[in-house]
């Protein structure tokens, strides 16, 4: 459904801020429908965890908090190594087709500069190693990080920052290293990566919240792993 493929865009793209309240009838009047669907894609977006329902209040767009936020940092290396790890073992060759299609639009976002089709393809690449894990106790934990982690890189990203770029470079030379492994079917090697891509996310992060000279740890990896 078109209107539930934009709400869920519009939210990781922070076009939607987090906390926002989505007022039912104005979302009515933008997509052109009535109030029962809309509130059917509301009741989806919660349980995918893009909004949260509240009594009285209605849907408001899943919060960032302290707490989600350090919880995020704590839980993103080990969540993303286990998934990786279960895709080197489980992938389809249907599954890599659609991996290396979506790293050829990641790349292409990169190139134009087009922050949110970054985010999104980025967003996409690693939903799609979650779905080779084929693991449904590892699946909702994925799709809420890989939504916070879209939304915390919507607020810093930069392309014309050129720390920043070369980083995007290496990203994007993981990514083809993340098929390249899965591929192969070599589970430690896919694991091992994942850690040095969250790592190199991390401190893409932490140079963007620390101000110069000061030094504002925000969750390394296990084994102390930079």
């Amino acid at each position: 459904m078109q209107s539930l493929e934009d709400l869920r865009r519009r939210i990781l793209t922070q076009d939607l801020e987090p906390g926002t309240y989505l007022d039912e009838s104005q979302l009515a009047a933008t997509y052109d429908l009535s109030r029962p669907p809309i509130r059917e894609i509301l009741y989806q977006l919660a349980g995918e965890e893009y909004v949260v329902l509240q009594k009285n209040r209605g849907a408001q767009v899943a919060p960032m908090t302290h707490k989600t936020l350090r919880n995020f940092f704590v839980a993103a290396p080990m969540l993303y190594a286990a998934v990786t790890r279960l895709a080197a073992q489980h992938a389809t060759q249907a599954q890599i087709m659609r991996l290396k299609d979506t790293q050829m639009l990641f790349r292409k976002a990169i190139r134009d500069g087009d922050a949110a089709a970054r985010a999104l393809t980025n967003q996409r690449f690693h939903a799609i190693i979650g779905e080779m894990a084929d693991n449904e106790f590892l699946m909702p934990s994925l799709r809420r990080l890989l939504i916070d982690h879209t939304r915390i890189a919507m607020t810093f990203y930069n392309p014309r920052n050129v720390k920043l770029a070369e980083e995007r470079s290496v990203a994007a030379d993981q990514h083809d290293q993340f098929i390249d492994l899965i591929e192969a079917g070599d589970a430690e090697a896919s694991g091992q990566l994942a850690i040095a891509h969250w790592e190199l996310s991390r401190s893409e992060i932490e140079s963007f919240v620390t101000p110069d000279g000061m030094e504002i740890p925000l969750g390394q990896a296990p084994g102390g792993l930079r």
